[in-house]
């Protein structure tokens, strides 16, 4: 894995206009740079290993073993990107936060079935390596394995003259993780009369980013302006939050019975996917503070309440469902762990009615 290419340009001509010999870097292809970024990137890689992997960085493929502390393993996949958040990314040259971003989209994903992640896969794309920035991202990446508690097993750096502008890249991240077969959460065990619990979010994650871009290249800010505390590059920037080692550790000390990753969709969207067709959720907004990123955003662009809930996580990074009783050890858990704890909401009857409301 982290191979130094395999371009998929193809470049065919009927006749050549020079006798002189052409290299794979005539191309735009530059081998020595993708070995550079390999040396470069073996010593985070290394910073993430557990006892499971029995072959990572180096080979064709990446060999893992499965602890014997599962007696029925389940294995739960998920994979995703950035989306257009790169495209800041690159316009304010902010490259180390771009790769948490990329873990912490799929390890919270495969989370919320009660997974442990195992090990991650990334795919880095490129018209043109540069070394440094390449560097940087995969130093993000792995942070993003160690605050998951997953091995950066493996990857792909591809470079492709022309496909991709000057100084523009594409991500790309898949993880794998495992749960007992009996311990698996999938929502069947929620009723009505359970509690809904919020989990801060540490702003927009890696959602909704072409509406903000747009709000962005309306108002036309200073990147410098005061958004809570923290200048507005900052808190658009900020990495996306990963809730693993919390909540497994949760999940070890009383029943969970649902939880939802806050992404695309927003609270509106991602909540029902855990639900019984016959429950609903009922959030209720006053129980939390929308945070200055989402208040900004929503002034600017003049969003409508119900398209920031459909968009954005609004402040609410992961949503945890638990019955009433144990609500209380719940939040203080969460707490004691580091998270920012909000009781945001009931589960009732659905009656009729969408399958969550936020009001």
């Amino acid at each position: 894995m982290f191979s130094a290419r395999e371009s998929k340009d193809f470049i065919l001509t009927a006749s050549s206009t020079s006798s002189s010999p052409l290299t794979y870097r005539d191309a735009g292809v530059d081998i020595d740079a993708g070995d550079a970024l390999v040396e470069r990137i073996k010593p985070a890689a290394r910073r993430t290993m557990r006892p499971e992997v029995l072959a990572g960085i180096g080979g064709f493929g990446a060999l893992f073993e499965i602890s014997k502390k599962y007696r029925e393993p389940v294995l739960v996949s998920g994979t995703d990107g950035v989306g257009t958040k790169l495209k800041l990314a690159f316009q304010w040259r902010r490259h180390d936060t771009v790769g948490q971003d990329l873990v912490a989209m799929s390890v919270n994903d495969i989370l919320v079935q009660g997974a442990e992640p195992l090990f991650f896969l990334d795919y880095f794309a490129c018209g043109r390596l540069d070394v440094n920035t390449a560097a940087t991202v995969v130093e993000g990446i792995a942070r993003g394995c160690e605050l998951a508690g997953c091995a950066l097993i493996g990857g792909e750096t591809a470079e492709m003259p022309s496909m991709y502008p000057d100084g523009e890249y594409d991500l790309a991240g898949f993880a794998v993780g495992a749960v007992e077969k009996s311990q698996i959460i999938d929502g069947r065990a929620i009723h009505a009369g359970d509690v809904v619990l919020g989990l801060a979010s540490s702003g927009a994650h890696s959602n909704g980013y072409s509406l903000i871009r747009k709000i962005i290249e309306r108002a036309a800010p200073s990147l410098e302006l005061d958004i809570g505390g923290v200048a507005l590059a900052d808190a658009v920037m900020a990495p996306t939050r990963i809730y693993v080692k919390s909540l497994l550790a949760l999940i070890q000390a009383l029943p969970v019975k649902g939880m939802a990753h806050i992404t695309g969709g927003g609270l509106t969207e991602n909540i029902p996917r855990v639900l019984p067709e016959h429950l609903t959720a009922v959030i209720d907004r006053a129980n939390w503070t929308l945070p200055p990123l989402f208040q900004w955003l929503q002034k600017e662009g003049q969003v409508a309440d119900a398209e920031m809930h459909r968009v954005f996580n609004c402040g609410i990074g992961m949503v945890v469902i638990v019955a009433k009783a144990d609500a209380g050890v719940a939040m203080q858990l969460l707490a004691a762990a580091g998270e920012q704890v909000h009781h945001i909401g009931l589960i009732e009857e659905r009656q009729g009615r969408a399958q969550t409301i936020v009001a």
